[in-house]
């Protein structure tokens, strides 16, 4: 049977999904510069396939161009086609960057986290995921049995993360049902959130290859464990130079560290809408989930919404080269790069007001008066994606950091994807997502 390779130019949009067009390979180096053609409404395609209110109708015409230090080519050795895409820009046809272009956002947010502070973020995603044969008896969590019932699928996938360019931290049977939990090597700044993309799509590769199905989604059914998406962040100066860690400062923070978490954690409640911005999302989102409830720092705390990592403080290590914090309240319902875009945005806005972080937790805060949580500093997250829309909607501070129309799109993208769930009992709410990520 003949076959001709194609390759395909893609985006990461606001459901979360990679989209994109193929066209032959033969044709790559012309596509390199002049891209394929997009359309606006695209953006408005929800997780489940339904077309949102769009401000765009049939107008209008874009380009998807593909970065070439973002490309993926995979052979899984198995005579199937070639994993091969790239993550691209979206651009207007005179090579203006589109408006509501996610990974632009994030370029943006980064270039002026460097032309203002000198410093480059240096990131890494882990992510959660479950396997959806029911019947098999996975062992504990944490165990032997379960790594060895998945060994195979841990050993192609991550073959296939190490030629897709992402360097593979972990991989390892989680708590949860079925429960498996993968981590990368940080990169600096747009690269974490492609190998972050790419970390997710060579799971779902993987899967299918193996016949072996998974899902992303933020969680099952009601009470079960969630899956989520945990984002470890530091600094880099000029030099290259670790710029996180402080000893004498607030929980080993530097100053234009402890600004930017301060920033990050004042407005989490609004950017909460992009991180977990699903309707099943803040079922995740509560006390003793052991995800995020609260906008807390906490120190070594798995349920603060910013956790100060510990570090191995032995001989021969470096301790500033370790010291990260981790960003925990995201889910892979939203796209690596607003994740990464909004907490950025949210951290510079606390270097330029010099914001403070309050005092780290070391407790369980769901047990405490709210006046006493309030006193501290925190506040509860939304308990639904519609309270964190309003939020978003209403938050003009937030607002600024995105170009018109973005924020007006991105809730009309939203709602469209909650009116599509409307008459569904919560069962088929939860396996709509279940089915979709």
């Amino acid at each position: 049977m003949n076959r001709e390779e194609l390759v395909m130019i893609c985006c990461s949009d606001l459901s979360g999904h990679v989209k994109g067009k193929a066209f032959p390979t033969a044709d790559l180096e012309k596509r390199r510069s002049s891209g394929i053609g997009w359309v606006p409404t695209n953006a408005q395609i929800t997780a489940f396939n339904n077309i949102a209110d769009s401000p765009f109708g049939s107008l209008g015409d874009l380009l998807l161009i593909p970065d070439s230090d973002a490309e993926a080519r995979v052979d899984f050795g198995d005579g199937s086609p070639l994993e091969h895409f790239f993550m691209g820009n979206i651009t207007y046809t005179d090579g203006r960057p589109w408006e509501c272009c996610l990974r632009s956002c994030l370029i943006n947010a980064l270039e002026t986290l460097k032309a203002e502070t000198g410093l480059s973020l240096f990131s890494a995603f882990e992510m959660e995921f479950q396997f959806l044969d029911d019947e098999t008896d996975y062992g504990p969590g944490f165990g032997l049995p379960g790594f060895r019932e998945k060994k195979m699928f841990g050993e192609v996938y991550v073959a296939a993360m190490r030629a897709a360019g992402v360097e593979p931290d972990s991989f390892l049977r989680e708590w949860g049902e079925q429960q498996y939990e993968v981590t990368m090597h940080p990169q600096i700044g747009v690269k974490s959130a492609d190998n972050a993309v790419m970390m997710r799509e060579m799971a779902r590769a993987t899967s299918q290859r193996l016949n072996d199905p998974i899902t992303f989604t933020p969680i099952r059914y009601p009470n079960a464990v969630g899956n989520g998406v945990h984002i470890h962040m530091s600094f880099l100066d000029d030099d290259g130079n670790p710029a996180t860690y402080d000893p004498t400062g607030p929980g080993g923070l530097s100053k234009p560290a402890r600004h930017f978490v301060a920033g990050l954690l004042k407005h989490l409640p609004t950017i909460i809408a992009f991180a977990s911005p699903s309707a099943i999302s803040y079922e995740r989102l509560a006390p003793h989930r052991w995800s995020a409830a609260y906008n807390n720092l906490g120190y070594r705390d798995r349920e603060a919404s910013v956790r100060i990592c510990p570090v191995a403080d032995l001989p021969g290590l470096d301790v500033a080269k370790q010291f990260n914090f981790e960003f925990r309240a995201g889910d892979s319902t939203a796209s690596p790069y607003l994740q990464l875009a909004s907490a950025v945005l949210a951290g510079i806005d606390g270097i330029r007001n010099e914001m403070e972080p309050p005092e780290p937790t070391e407790e369980d805060l769901s047990i405490l008066d709210e006046a006493v949580i309030a006193g501290r500093g925190f506040e509860r997250l939304p308990s639904s994606l519609e309270q964190a829309l309003e939020r978003l909607e209403n938050d003009q501070v937030v607002r600024s950091w995105f170009p018109d129309p973005f924020i007006d799109v991105y809730l009309k993208h939203k709602r469209g994807e909650m009116a599509h769930l409307e008459n569904m009992s919560p069962d088929e709410i939860y396996k709509a997502y279940e089915n979709a990520y």
